[in-house]
């Protein structure tokens, strides 16, 4: 089995790079973020013509979580079955006030059976400012996510946590922890809201192929050039628990999805097999470093 999670900021505006990368790396089952479509705008057919059913909650212009899967999806949850979220397709999400602001009423968990494993797509809100409502709001989100483990499943079962979480598990999910020091994405809190759900009892997918080695990222501002110096975070994690973890053979983030034109997502997918490999692909790892490398080599 494949699974994979990707933010692809706008299900309709990168439409056509989805479908692209669903032939590309064939994903048995895939995660998505960042929809940014409500639930009767979403586009279930090219997903059925293409061999997946999909799962979506969305609220419309802002957020929204998907699950498209080729093993069925079944016992769907969705807002840690907490009821309805707010209806934004008639305003800015962006316009709530600070002290308005409630990451629950946004459409940022969906969860369903697929191939015998609980599938999570999560969306973590971003937190803007260290310290702001929006930070404290973040943190609560994730105690949600906690708090729905304990009450709703179990490590010893075959679970799959995965999507953008806007949060770096270490210094080596970073491109300069001395740069990106004492901001969103790399405080301790976040990092310790992390470490919660691992505690639990969930393993990341990525580090158990990839190792310690820095300079591997899954988002890339658009701004000033970062993606082509690879100044990036990991901040797309797939999360596991151990029967899970035990099958896993191969793990990549594919950095060529990345590229345009159009105007690609500013993130990459993360991609995961479980027992066998699946269709081969060039992620574009090997060639990139060493241009970047070669770049940021300090002159003589």
């Amino acid at each position: 089995m494949r699974i994979a999670t990707w933010n692809v900021n706008s299900l309709k505006a990168r439409s056509d790079a989805v479908e692209r990368w669903l032939v590309r790396a064939e994903p048995d089952v895939m995660l998505m973020q960042e929809t940014k479509l409500a639930d009767e705008d979403a586009p279930e057919m090219p997903f059925r013509m293409a061999g997946y059913e999909l799962v979506h909650h969305g609220e419309g212009r802002w957020n929204g979580v998907a699950i498209a899967s080729k093993v069925g999806a079944t016992d769907i949850v969705t807002n840690f079955g907490d009821g309805p979220v707010r209806d934004s397709s008639a305003g800015s999400a962006v316009a709530v006030a600070e002290d308005d602001f409630d990451p629950f009423d946004e459409a940022r968990m969906v969860s369903a059976v697929c191939g015998g494993i609980r599938f999570v797509s999560l969306y973590a809100p971003n937190g803007r400012v260290v310290g702001s409502p929006f930070y404290e709001g973040k943190l609560r989100w994730f105690e949600r996510v906690r708090a729905w483990l304990d009450t709703a499943a179990s490590p010893d079962e075959p679970l799959v946590l995965a999507g953008d979480l806007n949060a770096t598990p270490s210094d080596a999910d970073v491109w300069s922890a001395a740069r990106a020091h004492g901001g969103t994405h790399v405080s301790r809190p976040e990092r310790a809201a992390l470490a919660a759900l691992r505690e639990w009892g969930l393993v990341d997918a990525y580090r158990t192929v990839a190792g310690d080695a820095p300079g591997r990222f899954s988002w890339w501002d658009y701004r000033a050039g970062n993606f082509h110096r690879n100044e990036g975070m990991r901040i797309d994690l797939v999360y596991v628990t151990r029967p899970v973890a035990e099958r896993i053979v191969w793990a990549e983030i594919d950095r060529e999805a990345r590229k345009g034109p159009p105007i690609p997502s500013d993130h990459a997918p993360v991609v995961v097999d479980l027992d066998e490999r699946g269709k081969p692909f060039e992620a574009g790892w090997e060639g990139a470093l060493g241009r970047i490398a070669a770049r940021t080599r300090p002159r003589r």
